[in-house]
């Protein structure tokens, strides 16, 4: 059989877990498939489909200084048919505010499902993105150029799960600077995350935090690239926990945070960042932060893998 009947016979027998091999150019095929698992072969073939993503819709509202970026943060979670029902849910969840910018990043496994059946009008992005500007002897990694030639638009770098590690060793302060720069180069917008522990936030040094956080990333950017990047403020102590910052603790945060920028880039593109809320931010919360005059969106991690999700989407300011 020809390669492409071979696809064509492998696709059609592995959607009903049965595969035969018939030379042994199919079996390769048919011991690939097997091997990556159902998960992996139903991005392979809907990254190489036709599929057109639903259109979405969008609702005019006033429009401010900054648009409003709302990220999901579906982190570790999600099946194919688990997500299948949630992308659903988010296809029909009605318009989106003109004034706001949504985008879902998911495992990277995950990212061509996204791509090819959630609503257009929902930004894609990984999770991370690796170390390395071009291809190589990386194992493991998944390079930022190749989440650009998948069709993602964004990517998170610096969450605090990836900074302190989870059964490994964290990522450094450079290191994430590093990898910011590399993704902005790439073609990627980044939203890049900063934030403190509980005892740093009692004994006083949020911003000491912050600031040594921020300090490597505004020597690897220019001025251009800060375009195309967010500031997540994400204070660990509220990452998941049901803790909040009360919208005064966070607006006052949030406040220090552009004025470090003012001070250390520029004023005017301190004017212009954009700086998201990301310490347990859901519908019944997001109106009365979104509301602060310094945060400008949130990273959403719990309430993105539920209906919630637009719920925060509709909390900003109309």
């Amino acid at each position: 059989a020809s390669v492409g009947s071979a696809f064509a016979t492998t696709t059609t027998l592995f959607s009903s877990s049965i595969i035969f091999c018939f030379d042994r150019e199919n079996v390769l095929i048919a011991t690939t498939a097997a091997a990556i698992g159902a998960a992996s072969a139903y991005l392979y073939f809907n990254k190489t489909s036709t599929m057109t993503r639903p259109k979405g819709s969008s609702v005019e509202v006033a429009e401010g200084d900054r648009k409003y970026l709302i990220g999901g943060n579906w982190k570790c979670n999600g099946t194919v048919e688990a997500n299948e029902a949630l992308i659903k849910t988010f296809n029909e969840a009605g318009p989106i505010p003109s004034n706001c910018e949504v985008v879902v990043c998911s495992t990277f496994i995950h990212l061509s499902q996204l791509l090819s059946s959630l609503r257009e009008d929902v930004g894609v992005g990984g999770q991370n993105c690796g170390n390395n500007a071009g291809k190589g002897a990386f194992t493991g990694e998944i390079a930022a150029f190749q989440l650009k030639d998948l069709g993602c638009t964004w990517v998170i770098i610096g969450h605090s799960e990836r900074r302190e590690g989870f059964g490994m060793v964290g990522e450094p302060s450079d290191l994430c600077a590093a990898k910011c720069k590399i993704a902005i180069d790439a073609g990627l917008n980044v939203m890049f995350a900063i934030g403190e522990k509980k005892e740093e936030r009692e004994s006083g040094k949020t911003m000491e935090v912050c600031a040594s956080q921020l300090e490597p990333l505004a020597k690897a950017l220019d001025a251009k690239d800060w375009e195309k990047v967010a500031i997540a403020y994400e204070p660990v102590w509220a990452i998941g926990t049901g803790l909040t910052a009360t919208p005064e603790m966070a607006q006052d945060t949030h406040a220090d945070i552009r004025k470090w920028i003012s001070d250390n880039v520029s004023p005017e593109i301190a004017k212009a960042t954009r700086i998201q809320y990301g310490g347990s931010m859901k519908g019944k919360n997001a109106k009365d932060l979104l509301a602060q005059p310094d945060i400008d969106g949130g990273l959403i991690g719990g309430a993105s893998l539920t209906e919630d999700f637009f719920n925060v989407v509709n909390g900003v300011p109309k």
